[in-house]
């Protein structure tokens, strides 16, 4: 457990310390992409990974069995698909079991969700994953430790609070491994019915001098939340000018080919 400072400049300066000093393996490359995709929609298997695979782009889709998972899986991938994603070369994140907002849970609460999806996991034959994505965006400093106590390597949240979050869609800071804990990596490009061309083009100016940008995704299409929901055109064109383009484009876990973790 970390101590605990009556002095709040000192919390400040042990705080932001590491980050700062941070060591590179090698340097972040201009138009370097993270992408993510969260909640197991159906359609990030049958749309999304092919496209993705054709171009030869990694991709982190994160696993809940919360939202409708268990119920519908018309819409929702079975954990054999998931198996799939992963055995295509894809990586397999942590969303937690019930998809809960870590702002409403204990510290034992989370531990458990997180160690249902683990184990999950490795009864499907697939690995125990290394960086978590918290539900709803919304993190808390005792989420943090959770997630640094069970050896995660990184975790990616939201827009906020650098940017609002309107709740369907947004622009958001660019990574920055000097600045951001590898635990609040945040979203530059949140997709949504508010998010389009024009905002992932804004996302990947940020993909130069020593940061990276790093886009979520959830259905391509979203038939569950439409405030999620991204058209397959639209993904198409995002896709295209990233061939055309020539930017990398990583699953979460590949940044620690770049950073000390």
């Amino acid at each position: 457990m970390r101590r605990r400072h009556k002095n709040v400049k000192q919390l400040q300066i042990i705080f932001l310390n590491p980050f700062l000093e941070r060591k590179y393996k090698m340097p972040l490359p201009d138009k370097l992409v993270i992408l993510t995709f969260d909640d197991g929609v159906k359609s990030q298997l049958t749309f999304a990974a092919p496209l993705l695979k054709q171009c030869g782009f990694g991709a982190t889709f994160y696993i809940s069995e919360g939202l409708n998972f268990l119920k519908d899986k018309t819409r929702y991938l079975t954990w054999e698909e998931v198996r799939e994603l992963h055995n295509q070369g894809f990586e397999i994140g942590n969303h937690t079991q019930h998809h809960t907002s870590v702002t409403n849970q204990t510290p034992e609460e989370l531990r458990n969700d997180i160690a249902y999806i683990d184990q999950k996991c490795e009864e499907n034959g697939i690995p125990l994953p290394v960086t978590f994505c918290y539900p709803g965006y919304s993190n808390t400093p005792e989420a943090i430790d959770v997630l640094r106590e069970r050896g995660f390597q990184f975790a990616r949240c939201g827009t906020e609070p650098d940017y609002p979050y309107n709740r369907e869609g947004g622009r958001g800071p660019a990574y920055d491994p000097q600045i951001h804990d590898p635990l609040l990596v945040p979203t530059t490009g949140a997709s949504g019915p508010n998010w389009d061309f024009d905002d992932l083009l804004w996302a990947l100016d940020l993909a130069k001098d020593g940061q990276a940008a790093v886009l979520t995704f959830h259905g391509v299409p979203d038939l569950d939340h439409a405030w999620v929901h991204t058209d397959p055109e639209l993904f198409e064109r995002c896709v295209q000018h990233l061939v055309d383009h020539q930017y990398t484009v990583i699953a979460l876990r590949d940044l620690a080919n770049y950073v000390e973790v």
